[in-house]
């Protein structure tokens, strides 16, 4: 059986450029488009979207690189990146996020805001308590 998993993870699907597919996908491997989806994605592996790739729709995925267009909502479970020539129309929800300069994208951006709202608030309050009490001793 661990040569069946194997073989699910490492599974590469494409859609070539000049394919159009309407409607939703969902898969266990990596996803390749170049071609043009209507539809929401799903899949637990890798979505690369490619230069000519277009999707109208919802992705979700662990890791994503996009270079094309999406119009839609992008669901990131890891690292979401974003290449100088890539399009994004629709908000995007994503632990971590790279974007090249050049890269268009319009819409909310969420990413892990408990994190980030613990560390600032503790440093920040605490040194400021410590440097007041000596100077007025």
């Amino acid at each position: 059986m661990a040569k069946v998993n194997e073989t699910e993870n490492s599974t590469i699907n494409l859609i070539s450029n000049g394919t159009e597919i309407t409607g939703d996908i969902k898969s266990e491997g990596d996803i390749r488009i170049d071609g043009t989806l209507i539809g929401n994605l799903s899949t637990k592996g890798k979505v690369v979207i490619g230069n000519t790739g277009k999707v109208k729709g919802e992705v979700v995925c662990k890791n994503s690189e996009v270079c094309g267009e999406v119009d839609g909502k992008i669901n990131v479970s890891q690292l979401l990146t974003l290449k100088i020539s890539s399009r994004i129309n629709g908000d995007i929800i994503t632990e971590k996020l790279s974007i090249e300069p050049g890269a268009r994208f319009t819409g909310n951006c969420n990413m892990a805001e408990d994190n980030e709202k613990q560390e600032p608030k503790s440093p920040s309050k605490q040194p400021f308590a410590k440097k007041e009490a000596p100077e007025e001793e």
